[in-house]
């Protein structure tokens, strides 16, 4: 996936961040997460994209909107055989555009596996840190709690930080 940031907390006050996301054929889905505080509005401007949220399962296709509520638990990822592109759209903003520039800066630089998930103390920075705006469904946020502050020590013991500053616009 990649983003173009369209507008951001600086540009809104906080109200609102803004993405253009263009993602490839047959992409990796994501793990199941929510977002505790923010609500995500969507527009698929081509291809499709596979979501998946309340127990089901649907195609997106360009021109089909999408609301997804604060806590919610979800997935979507493109499945088709065509790029995907989507105008998304998360509020508040909090800090979002840090996680996102984090992570795919870390993809960039070959930090993660192929589906872009980086090592256990690399994750347990980044999860933490970014616990506001991304939290996985499994295992239950008390459990990730627990695991990532047991392993945080070591983490920074080995080099690893929540973010770096050659990521971050």
């Amino acid at each position: 996936m990649s983003l173009k940031f369209l507008q951001t907390a600086k540009d809104t006050n906080g109200a609102l961040l803004e993405m253009e996301a263009t993602y490839q054929p047959q992409s990796t889905e994501p793990p199941f997460h929510y977002h505790p505080y923010q609500a995500e509005d969507f527009l698929i401007i081509a291809g499709e994209m596979k979501l998946r949220m309340n127990g089901e399962s649907r195609i997106l296709k360009a021109g089909d909107r999408l609301h997804i509520p604060a806590n919610t638990p979800h997935s979507m990822y493109n499945n088709g055989p065509a790029i995907a592109v989507t105008n998304w759209q998360v509020r508040p903003a909090l800090n979002m555009e840090q996680f996102f520039e984090t992570t795919i800066g870390l993809a960039a630089d070959g930090k993660t596996n192929a589906n872009g998930v980086p090592n256990i103390l690399q994750a347990a920075l980044t999860v933490n840190k970014f616990s506001s705006v991304f939290r996985m469904v499994k295992p239950p946020y008390l459990v990730q709690k627990i695991i990532f502050g047991v392993l945080t020590p070591f983490a920074y013991l080995f080099g690893y930080k929540p973010t770096y500053k050659k990521y971050l616009n």
